[in-house]
């Protein structure tokens, strides 16, 4: 879909990111494997950013879309991205979503799996045709585990991808069924965290 898709890469090999002069090698991925950061500890998100940041590094191009944190979210790593100082393009659902309230309001609930499923549908095509070699999808996995997304469209993006497309998916309540279908799954597991004393998330560390 041309919403997903990079600026023109009809002639990949000869386009230079900007000022570093690096040159865009379509092979530089020879097979894509899939990843899955998942657990109720900190740090699914920051170590599927961390992934993005190298990968970019290295010249590929990434597209991360991250579910249940829309555009008027305070997301600090969203927005230095957005700075445009890598190559790496961010999008976000923009559909409203409470965390308690949502969960157990039958429209929104409705609302949100039919966003995310057209939103997948338009992933998967943008996986067959590789315009992005790294794909970043952000709380999908909290979300397949909450029923707002299908296993099957997720199974339907791995399976239909380019041989070269590496996908990372992050959220806690990774199922058997998923991780099976991983090549590489990290569990984050909160040994000790300063919120259960009562500290707040700080701007910058949390967010």
């Amino acid at each position: 879909m041309s919403d997903l898709e990079l600026v023109n890469t009809s002639d990949a090999n000869s386009v230079l990111y900007a000022g570093i002069g690096l040159a865009y090698n379509a092979a530089m991925l020879e097979k894509g494997l899939v990843q899955i950061y998942t657990g109720d500890g900190k740090g699914k998100t920051t170590a599927a950013f961390g992934l993005a940041l190298r990968a970019a590094g290295q010249g590929n191009k990434v597209l991360i879309y991250q579910f249940l944190k829309p555009p008027n979210l305070d997301v600090g790593e969203r927005f230095a991205l957005q700075l445009g100082a890598v190559r790496i393009r961010v999008e976000a659902l923009d559909v409203p979503w409470d965390m308690s309230a949502s969960r157990v309001d039958e429209k929104a609930v409705g609302q949100m799996q039919a966003a995310i499923a057209e939103v997948l549908e338009k992933i998967t095509e943008t996986a067959q045709k590789r315009f992005y070699d790294v794909l970043i999808l952000d709380e999908i996995v909290f979300c397949l585990s909450e029923g707002l997304a299908s296993l099957d469209a997720v199974k339907a993006l791995i399976d239909g991808r380019d041989p070269g497309v590496e996908i990372v998916l992050t959220g806690r309540g990774a199922t058997d069924e998923l991780i099976a279908l991983a090549d590489l799954v990290t569990e984050m597991k909160n040994l000790k965290h300063p919120l259960d004393e009562g500290l707040r998330a700080r701007r910058g560390i949390e967010y």
